[in-house]
């Protein structure tokens, strides 16, 4: 299975939520799903389980959840 990639903006913000940035990219349906999938330990942020909901995701991360990868640019 490939996985596809893609590149997300913060667009001057210092950060985003991980589980804002799920539902902004359409990986999840809602922020009770988003959160469902972290807690679950299916969401790896820069090669590691990311278990904390509101994770600080910045610039030069790259967050993965199933066949996508988000890479996190100014």
């Amino acid at each position: 299975m490939s996985t596809q990639q893609d590149t997300l903006s913060l667009q001057g913000r210092d950060y985003i939520a991980l589980h804002n940035l799920l539902k902004l990219k359409g990986l999840c349906s809602s922020g009770a799903e988003a959160k469902q999938a972290i807690e679950a330990g299916k969401v790896f942020v820069d090669g590691q389980v990311e278990l904390r909901k509101r994770c600080k995701i910045k610039v030069d991360q790259t967050i993965v959840f199933e066949n996508h990868s988000i890479k996190i640019v100014i």
